[in-house]
């Protein structure tokens, strides 16, 4: 069975940065990257380059940034009052809320998103609100491991279920 729309993929790759190969993501026969193709949510070049391959096909290709998780805007790095990070007893948790550390976050419209830390000091709390991989240009190596006809529950759902899927 070769992969198109409504097929179940499980591949093994190794996702590193295009200009200096470092790794990124690794994923492993024993725990493969599986979903349904075509069911929307994964980078359009990352399905377009497999589309037609069958269990066994290798895969090796590029993703431009562009293409990829777009170019890096320096406005999604914003200063944030550090009272937005204070708990009831007005104290900063710094087990949590440190350099490095990605947090979850609620924007005016109660949209959930995503921000890096990246600086702290007494009035503020500098964040990266920008994908983790913005601006990098993406390396994809890997096999087909599996393809399978995905079964009218999955396409109702809209997720694998079974091995390596979502159990209910």
């Amino acid at each position: 069975m070769i992969i198109e729309n409504n097929t179940v993929v499980s591949v093994n790759y190794l996702l590193a940065k295009k200009d200096t190969g470092e790794q990124i993501e690794k994923t492993s026969k024993e725990h493969p990257f599986v979903f349904i193709f075509g069911a929307g949510g994964l980078l359009e070049d990352f399905e377009s380059n497999l589309f037609s391959k069958k269990a066994g096909d290798g895969f090796d290709f590029f993703i431009d940034h562009k293409r990829g998780y777009g170019v890096r805007d320096e406005q999604h790095v914003v200063m944030i009052p550090i009272d937005a990070f204070l708990g009831e007893d007005g104290a900063l948790d710094e087990e949590n809320v440190k350099v490095g550390v990605t947090l979850p976050m609620v924007d005016n419209e109660g949209g959930k998103m995503y921000g890096m830390v990246m600086e702290i000091t007494k009035e503020y709390i500098k964040m990266d609100f920008n994908h983790p991989l913005s601006g990098q240009d993406l390396h994809f190596k890997g096999e087909v491991l599996e393809v399978r006809a995905a079964s009218e529950e999955e396409l109702a759902h809209g997720h694998v279920h079974g091995e390596h899927g979502h159990h209910h």
